[in-house]
This record gives structure tokens, sequence and C-alpha cells, in this order.
């Protein structure tokens, strides 16, 4: 029996998960809630979905087994493709379909840092840092290396929970 593809189910999955994800975020941004820093943990929980769904499809199509390793490369490789589509998807929204965005995020910020009782000295400085970051090709990059580094670790989790190696031959 050939061994599955491993780029075919993460770009299947990679691609069903930033779907998920892109949908959310639409949501979120229609909404206003994306001020709400407790909603955004929700798309690792979905990338998390993703992972699993690969990595149990390619354990289903290899006769119910596979290695720790195979499960990191799929894993990661499913975050990276996700990534990459829902990143692409953001930077598309924030630059061309609604540029209001990361000023709302500023003035949220702004309003975060006059709770904790900042000067506006300080607040002026924190926010020129921060503007130098608040690109949308820099939160473009960000998201990428983060979706990929939280997948990793995702990954790693999830493949020493089900993995199943072949036995070694016995002689």
């Amino acid at each position: 029996m050939e061994k599955p593809s491993t780029a075919r189910i993460a770009l299947k999955w990679g691609i069903i998960s930033a779907i998920m994800i892109i949908i959310y975020t639409v949501a979120l941004y229609i909404t206003g809630y994306f001020k709400t820093p407790s909603l955004s943990w929700i798309p690792f929980i979905l990338l998390l979905i993703g992972i699993v769904m690969s990595l149990r499809e390619f354990k289903l199509m290899n006769n119910n087994f596979l290695g720790f390793s195979e499960g990191l490369g799929l894993g990661t490789l499913t975050s990276a493709v996700c990534g990459l589509a829902a990143s692409i998807f953001n930077y598309i929204y924030i630059t061309f379909i609604d540029t209001t965005i990361i000023q709302q995020m500023r003035e949220m910020q702004i309003e975060q840092l006059e709770q904790q009782g900042l000067s506006s000295e300080q607040i002026d400085q924190a926010m020129e840092i921060a503007s130098r970051f608040a690109t949308p090709g820099l939160t473009f990059l960000f998201s990428i290396i983060g979706y990929i580094l939280f997948g990793f670790v995702f990954s790693l989790i999830v493949s020493a929970i089900i993995k199943n190696s072949k036995p070694e031959m016995e002689f």
C-alpha cells in the first residue's frame, strides 16, 4: 500500500482551518469584537482542530500508523498552509477592505495605557514604538510566524498522543 501524501492532506486541512479562521475573523471585525482580548485565542483552537484532523486522516489512510516525526511534520505543514492563507486574507482585509482596523486597535491600546495610569508622554512613546510594528506587512509576517510556532507546539503534543509507529521487523 502506498503512503498517503502529506502535502495533499496538509493543504486540505490547512485550507479548511484557514477558512474557519477567516469566517471567525470577519465576524469579529464586523461586530467590533476583535477588540476583546479573550476572543483572540479561538483561531488557535481552530488551528488545533485542523492539525488533529490532518493527523487523523493520515493515520487512517496509512493502516492506522503514524510516526511521531510524520505527525510533527504534517501538523507543522498544515499550520504553515493555514497561517499563510489566513495571513494573506487578513493582509488584504486590513489593507483594502477595512483600512480603519489598525487605527481602531491603536485607539484601544491608548485606552488601555490610559487605564494603567501612564502619562501622555509615556503613551506617546509607547504608541510610537508600537506603530513601527503595526503595519500590514509586519502584521502579515508576525501572523505567519505565530501560526507556524503554535502549530509546531500543537503538533508536538498531538503527535505524541496519537502516534502509532509501525512495529520493527522481527527476524
